[in-house]
């Protein structure tokens, strides 16, 4: 078996600074490496570890241990320990999985004992014991034809909680616009959902086997489940270079998305399975910016380039499915948690590249009704408030933390990696509570909680620690075809942001 999938536990010295004290309530010394993020009043966020390897995916096993995703290293595992605001890593992170190809998703069976983790190409299952905090057997596949290294190459995975044993998996595009993706048969830019109970000894094919969620998706990097429903989302990521009509508008404009998947419990909705969009239609941000921008609101679905009899506003508002809701442009999601009772929905905001002002770089939340759907209107602009952010935005991307990953502990304290910095932090409230419970009230809807795409106050002043003080399946036609949409294309496709 090659080094680089070796499952042993490998106790190895990593660079993660633990705290070194006698006290089992001492608090985390570790300062943030940039400048210490902004919060909203009633909040707490402290870094708990540094030092790792571009931490991604995050998630705690049952015995309270956070295992992190190192991009290009493996699965690390990180003990913590303290009350409240008070956490800390003790003792050295150790290395449970060892292979440079993972980059981004794991989860873990409803039961603990299976640990899932994926690369560019698979998704891999090792037998696993959170007492010893290690794996018990060596990597077996159980996911493939993933596609190759390239494109948008993180895999996210889920383990759902209402249907067990439900994987799910989200794969992205090729490129910033991906031409395969009108092919729903490719598996590109969709989710899908695998059932673990029924796996047999041979490996499932992403592109021809699993439950099809929605495909037309860019690249959906958070995917989660509303525990209160079961109801799936995601948080899309949009497109870069944004052209309509000759006219670039790419500053504001697609916005990012909240997309719903229905259930999986076998309960019909008119959503699931249905294409969302990629890459003809997108959704309207700053209407102003639009050409051709009669009956548009935010939210609405866009042709992309100049309309023609097959592409057009009348086939993306009628025949593809809209977002639930919609985000300023570029911020990047790349998380999604909800909060036990349904009532609110964390979202990670990576940060753009493909603007002249940075955007994102934050921690907000959404509120929900606790059934399933969230309280704004699809053509809101203020569904997200700001939770966590970066104290000074012309900073970024370059002295700026950047979210990615989120993970609940037990005492709904919610943790939250970023790759650019190799941080862990924690965010509770001022006094040290978890914030699982959250969902509205002044504690949320603060003066200095500003809503997405809006400039963030600085409302709370911070330590030297970090620590801030109280401050349906079936495929839809195209419309297009391939040859036709590179001609579409070609003027204004741009890099791909690799997030």
């Amino acid at each position: 078996m090659a080094l680089r999938r070796v499952t042993a536990l490998s106790i190895v010295l990593l660079a993660v600074q633990a705290q070194t004290t006698s006290s089992a309530s001492a608090c985390s010394t570790i300062a943030a490496l940039h400048a210490a993020p902004s919060v909203a009043p009633g909040f707490r966020v402290q870094v708990v570890a540094n030092g790792l390897t571009r931490p991604r995916g995050i998630q705690f096993d049952a015995a309270g241990g956070l295992l992190v995703v190192e991009q290009a290293v493996g699965i690390t595992r990180l003990r913590l320990a303290g009350e409240g605001a008070c956490v800390r890593v003790e003792g050295q992170g150790v290395r449970v999985v060892s292979d440079g190809s993972l980059n981004h998703g794991i989860a873990l069976s409803r039961d603990g004992r299976t640990l899932y983790g994926s690369s560019a190409t698979d998704v891999y299952a090792w037998n696993y014991d959170a007492s010893q905090g290690s794996t018990t057997s060596s990597s077996r596949v159980v996911i493939g034809d993933l596609g190759d290294d390239g494109g948008h190459e993180t895999r996210t995975l889920l383990i759902t909680q209402n249907v067990p044993d439900m994987l799910l998996v989200s794969r992205g595009s090729l490129g910033n616009i991906d031409p395969s993706a009108l092919n729903v048969s490719t598996g590109i830019s969709t989710i899908k959902a695998f059932n673990m109970a029924n796996a047999t000894g041979s490996e499932y094919s992403y592109i021809d086997d699993g439950l099809l969620l929605g495909w037309g998706l860019r690249n959906s990097v958070g995917v989660a489940e509303d525990p209160a429903s079961g109801a799936i989302y995601s948080v899309e990521n949009s497109v870069d270079n944004f052209a309509r009509n000759g006219e670039n508008v790419h500053q504001n404009n697609p916005g990012e998305e909240m997309n719903y998947h229905g259930f999986l419990n076998g309960t019909a909705t008119e959503q699931q399975g249905g294409n969302y969009g990629y890459p003809s239609c997108f959704a309207a941000w700053d209407v102003d910016e639009i050409p051709n921008n009669n009956g548009i609101q935010t939210g609405s679905q866009v042709a992309i380039g100049n309309q023609t009899d097959t592409v057009n506003d009348n086939l993306c508002q009628n025949d593809r499915v809209a977002p639930r809701l919609t985000f300023a442009a570029h911020m990047a999601p790349l998380d999604l948690k909800f909060n036990t009772e349904g009532t609110a929905a964390w979202v990670a905001f990576h940060g753009s590249w493909n603007r002249d002002e940075p955007i994102g770089y934050k921690l907000s939340l959404v509120q929900f009704d606790g059934n399933g759907s969230p309280i704004a209107s699809s053509d809101s602009q203020t569904a997200a408030i700001d939770i966590v952010a970066n104290p000074d935005m012309s900073a970024c991307p370059g002295s700026c933390f950047r979210p990615v990953g989120l993970a609940w502990d037990s005492q709904g304290r919610l943790f939250m990696s970023s790759d650019s910095t190799g941080e862990i932090y924690v965010v509770t409230r001022d006094d040290g509570s978890g914030v699982n419970d959250v969902s509205e009230g002044p504690v949320v809807v603060a003066p200095s909680g500003t809503p997405s795409g809006r400039p963030t106050a600085s409302p709370s002043a911070t330590t030297t620690s970090g620590a801030s003080q109280p401050t349906g399946s079936a495929q839809s036609k195209a419309g297009m075809n391939e040859a036709s949409y590179w001609l579409l294309g070609a003027g204004f496709v741009g890099a791909l942001q690799m997030v």
